[in-house]
């Protein structure tokens, strides 16, 4: 136990100063004090509540949902017809009033149909209901009506889509631990620590980032279209630049259904049009939106498609020749800026559903200037009185005990500061509460050591089974303080997170500094100065 090969000492040591050194850039950071910046820089990033930041909730409108549920339905009973064995003839298909409805002009094919559109509809969750009710009027016309349970169950999900969207896209700024959680039914909290432009932050995350492509319906005139008149199947969609409209009308009109979405794209990146240098976005889509696309592009050369985003028009070009590879352009007076907020929009994917900022707060820095400043004199005092405590009881050992919970602070900074975490205001109760854990072991020894040492043991052989019984009680504590702190980083969001974080770190840091390295100091002392006797 006692026996430390020369290789390992150089490794406890190594490991020791590369992760305290590690945390050096982050207390000069807290001390206000300037860094070479010739050398590393790894910092702990400190949360909203110690270096303030913005607080953004959002909200979604459930009747958006509704009205997606009912488009898709009515897309999904289209393609359902196309691919049935047997014809069978509808008349238009209606999704007023919270429905879809339809007639089928064939009474004898009404049970064909229901067969038909009965796989479009599912269990909703566990609550023994289905999606949609589906009920036959008047014999032939059809009524599919989405249930509460189904509509609760569709916006369940679009708002946790949406929470990871929003994740997604804050990350890709480049912005440590945010707190992004849901609120009640349609609500999205998002705290970002250390984030002065708010505004950006807003256009990022509240940017649908719908992406479409949609033939033009050209049979529409630009009378019509004015007066807001679209042909059957057609619906009328405004330019984002009214001046890219070729009939100065600032709109167009583009076929409802078919075409494409951005949810089959793989990546987006911003890049440079080799023709005139401008901005654009390069987007790559998947193997199956790929072959759509080169299909769509295949079957309709030398007619124009609309780029959508957001229900604007960026463009309308025509298409002169298939675009196969499944990679594409999207222009439109873009910015090098821009067009990389849309790329990370794009990449990060849709939101399922618009999004408003309904409140909005910052957190100043002062208030988390303060709470450092109280935590850290709560640090220093408790810290100071622990070191007291075991200089007065355990003499030579409390030294050594003092020396490793100065090296057990630097390392969790450090290994903090290369894993990039946050420390936050609960964050600093979980570096308290590893100290304590730290001291704690060293007790368990010490007083191992003591009885040890009572019942006649030699000092070695005291040392020695004092820190081998003892270290069996500290390994099984701290096996369950990591699986909590494991279920919590888990299971938990934000400061809870950030808590268990520090916990987890600490629990590791506090065992190797205070078993392995105080017994690697013990050893060399017993080796070296060969006592007769310790005062502990």
């Amino acid at each position: 136990m006692l026996d430390f090969p020369r290789w390992k000492q150089l490794w406890f040591w190594f490991v020791a100063l590369a992760a305290a050194l590690s945390a050096l850039p982050s207390i000069f950071s807290l001390a206000n004090l300037d860094w070479p910046a010739a050398l590393p820089a790894p910092k702990v990033n400190l949360g909203l509540d110690l270096a303030g930041g913005s607080h953004i909730l959002l909200e979604a409108n459930p009747a958006q949902v509704v009205r997606q549920k009912l488009d898709a339905m009515e897309e999904n009973i289209h393609s359902k017809l196309r691919v049935a064995d047997k014809p069978i003839r509808i008349g238009d298909i209606s999704t007023k009033d919270g429905n879809v409805t339809f007639m089928v002009e064939d009474a004898t094919q009404v049970d064909a149909m229901r067969e038909l559109i009965l796989p479009l509809t599912t269990g909703a969750g566990m609550t023994g209901q289905r999606d949609w009710d589906i009920q036959v009027v008047d014999t032939t016309r059809f009524v599919l009506t989405p249930t509460k349970e189904g509509i609760d169950q569709a916006v369940t999900a679009a708002m946790d889509t949406a929470t990871e969207v929003v994740r997604t896209r804050i990350d890709a700024l480049g912005t440590r631990e945010p707190t992004i959680i849901r609120q009640g039914r349609d609500r999205i909290v998002v705290q970002v620590p250390g984030l002065k432009d708010t505004q950006a932050l807003k256009d990022l995350i509240g940017k649908t980032a719908k992406l479409e492509f949609k033939l033009v319906d050209t049979s529409a005139s630009p009378t019509d279209i004015q007066q807001g008149i679209a042909p059957p199947g057609s619906q009328i969609v405004p330019f984002a630049d009214p001046k890219k409209s070729s009939t100065g009308v600032g709109a167009i009109a583009v076929k409802r259904l078919g075409g494409i979405k951005g949810d089959s794209l793989t990546d987006a990146k911003q890049t440079f049009d080799q023709r005139n240098n401008e901005p654009v976005v390069s987007i790559t889509f998947d193997q199956q939106g790929g072959a759509k696309f080169a299909k769509l592009t295949s079957e309709n050369v030398n007619k124009p498609f609309a780029i959508i985003l957001d229900d604007k028009v960026l463009s309308a070009p025509n298409i002169n020749e298939p675009i196969m590879g499944g990679s594409a352009q999207i222009t439109g007076s873009f910015t090098v800026e821009s067009a990389n907020q849309l790329a990370i929009s794009l990449r990060s994917g849709a939101l399922p559903v618009d999004l408003k900022v309904v409140e909005e707060r910052t957190v100043g820095p002062d208030l988390g200037a303060d709470s450092i400043r109280k935590g850290a004199i709560a640090f220093i005092v408790g810290t100071t009185a622990l070191m007291i405590f075991m200089l007065f009881t355990y003499g030579r050992f409390g030294v050594y005990t003092c020396l490793a919970l100065v090296l057990n602070v630097m390392m969790i900074l450090g290994i903090m500061s290369l894993a990039n975490t946050t420390l936050t205001l609960p964050g600093i109760a979980g570096f308290v509460l590893t100290i304590g854990a730290a001291v704690d072991a060293n007790v368990l020894i010490n007083e191992r050591i003591r009885e040890e040492r009572h019942r006649g043991r030699r000092v070695v052989q005291a040392v020695e089974m004092g820190y081998k019984e003892a270290s069996r009680a500290i390994f099984d504590a701290n096996v369950t303080n990591v699986i909590a702190a494991m279920l919590m980083g888990y299971f938990g969001t934000g400061p809870i997170r950030g808590f268990a974080i520090v916990l987890i770190i600490g629990i590791f840091t506090s065992v190797f500094t205070a078993v392995s390295l105080t017994r690697l100091w013990v050893a060399n002392w017993l080796r070296r100065a060969r006592p007769e006797d310790i005062m502990l």
